[in-house]
């Protein structure tokens, strides 16, 4: 989400499970991502994230990390029939709710998380893609061949994705949007991938204002502010955060708005803890 997130100028609490309807804390969510040793981002912040939203969260790792909030040092995907077993056996155990797609390595990956999703019967809108294709400190995450894999095979399986500016122009194949070009380069995406909901992350726009193209076609803008981040891990492991955060809220119910709002709210709840 860039260097700093923008806030959700909103009042309300962006809450946890507790008190809201139905009883989520039985509820299952899926990470499909890379391990991050610092946990400040990939399958570890993701697991936090839904333990606090009241979630009980698994996991698959798509890859091994050396890094920090300093950067990524080395990359090492798993090997694709390890993946394969690991989804497979935790959709046949247990009722996963939901799925968070982070960063996935290689193109061989891509296809399988793709193929996972193809088979598994689970809601499409409650498949959340984060484009992770290349870390902050400019070490690339995924190549041109798996780009192009997650294009034609993973967005069409999503019911969100989530990238900031320079992910949807790597995705769109477009120059780097300003905001007046964020919103023509997301309905790029939604015309590639009829039932996509798009969540353009601002931090890098120079009002770090956030957009929304749901696959209805209404749209919205979420003003912001920023923020600095005080705690340890500063703003790494944002965007993994919001996208976790945005499935948490809509598999808790929110609609499309709320549930951006709330997961908004929830990163600058992060950005600001001493932890």
């Amino acid at each position: 989400m860039g260097k700093y997130v923008a806030q959700a100028e909103t009042g309300a609490d962006p809450g946890v499970a507790a008190g809201l309807p139905g009883d989520p804390t039985k509820a299952v969510l899926l990470t499909i991502a890379g391990f991050d040793p610092s946990s400040g981002a990939g399958i570890t912040a993701d697991l936090q994230t839904f333990w606090n939203h009241g979630f009980v969260g698994v996991s698959a790792i798509t890859a091994l990390t050396a890094q920090t909030a300093r950067g990524v040092g080395a990359v090492e995907p798993v090997r694709i029939g390890l993946l394969r077993q690991t989804l497979e056996r935790l959709a046949a155990d247990l009722p996963v709710a939901g799925v968070k797609i982070g960063m996935l390595g290689n193109a061989g990956v891509v296809g399988e998380v793709a193929n996972f999703l193809g088979r598994a019967g689970i809601e499409r809108g409650r498949v959340v893609l984060d484009p992770v294709l290349r870390s902050s400190s400019g070490v690339e995450l995924l190549n041109e061949e798996g780009v192009e894999k997650l294009r034609k095979y993973l967005l069409p399986v999503a019911g969100w994705v989530t990238p900031n500016v320079g992910e949807l122009a790597a995705l769109t194949g477009l120059p780097v949007p300003d905001r007046d070009a964020v919103q023509s380069q997301a309905r790029v995406l939604l015309e590639r991938a009829k039932g996509l909901n798009v969540v353009v992350t601002g931090g890098h726009l120079d009002a770090p204002d956030d957009y929304m193209l749901e696959a209805s076609g209404k749209e919205a803008w979420f003003p912001g502010r920023r923020v600095e981040a005080r705690g340890i891990h500063g703003e790494h492991g944002t965007g993994c955060i919001f996208s976790s955060a945005l499935l948490c809220r809509l598999v808790l119910g929110d609609a499309p708005a709320d549930a951006v709002r709330a997961a908004k709210a929830w990163v600058v709840k992060r950005l600001g803890s001493d932890t």
